[in-house]
């Protein structure tokens, strides 16, 4: 059985406070792209873990995916070994959920292929043990996210009317160098209110609270979000911890000129 785990990218991000278990409290709004790993779960001899595509940095029985099988099969005692085949394309280090999404993926491919019986909100919290961003790839629909950014609100949000282009730059920024920097400070305006005003409202009112020593320490990715407002950007900002950056136009640009240096997804 084979499913194609999706992107996602974090419009606004606010970091609110600090933890006591050590994470930190946050709002963003995640929003579904099409960007697509490939992920395929046959059954087996032996539990197994293989990759093609993207190299994956760390050890196999580090994978999320593995991680999924041994979190379900605690409940499943009978859950037969799998082979577990990743063709990796959504680039790593880049603020877009690629791995969260083959976890969550991976749960609903195992819940369908073997008649777990899941509800969506029980495969959730499978995710939600695996990562704090894994439960929105369930349905992987617009949301609201708050909390460690493991609880969701809807929120109605279509970007079709649009052209998403996304711009990963020669760049890698790890989620421990992004919460290192940042300063956490309650919002003056809840970003659910802000995503609902008029697109052209956003580059004003809609911040990434990481962007502002990232882009001190990584100048290169600072540099991809001016240049897609030069190109006509409604909004741009980076996703999530970076190092990707999107860009939300009313038609698709030519951004040729970025190409060597980046890598561009069209169209996402």
């Amino acid at each position: 059985m084979i499913v194609f785990p999706n992107a996602k990218i974090n419009i606004g991000l606010n970091i609110t406070e600090r933890r006591p278990d050590g994470y930190h409290n946050l709002e963003t709004v995640f929003y579904p792209i099409k960007i697509n790993d490939v992920l395929e779960v046959i059954e087996a001899d032996e539990l197994g873990f293989e990759s093609s595509g993207i190299e994956i940095p760390g050890d196999d029985a580090d994978n999320l995916c593995i991680k999924g099988y041994h979190l379900l099969k605690k409940d499943f005692p009978k859950l037969p070994p799998v082979k577990i085949h990743l063709h990796k394309n959504i680039p790593i280090g880049a603020g877009l959920g690629g791995g969260s999404s083959d976890a969550a993926f991976f749960i609903k491919l195992m819940n369908e292929k073997f008649g777990l019986g899941l509800s969506a909100d029980a495969m959730m919290d499978y995710a939600r043990v695996l990562g704090a961003d894994c439960a929105f790839f369930i349905e992987a629909k617009p949301v609201f996210a708050f909390d460690k950014g493991d609880e969701f609100e809807s929120v109605k949000l279509d970007l079709s009317a649009y052209r998403i282009v996304l711009v990963m730059p020669d760049a890698h920024v790890s989620t421990a160098e992004a919460y290192r920097g940042v300063k956490p400070a309650p919002v003056k305006e809840s970003l659910y209110e802000l995503i609902q005003a008029p697109i052209e409202t956003w580059k004003r009112n809609i911040k990434n609270d990481f962007e502002v020593h990232i882009f001190r320490d990584h100048p290169a990715i600072r540099g991809v979000k001016a240049e897609l407002y030069e190109r006509g950007a409604l909004y741009a900002a980076m996703s999530g911890s970076g190092a990707s950056v999107f860009g939300i136009f009313d038609t698709l640009p030519d951004l040729s000129a970025m190409e060597a240096e980046n890598q561009v997804f069209y169209d996402v």
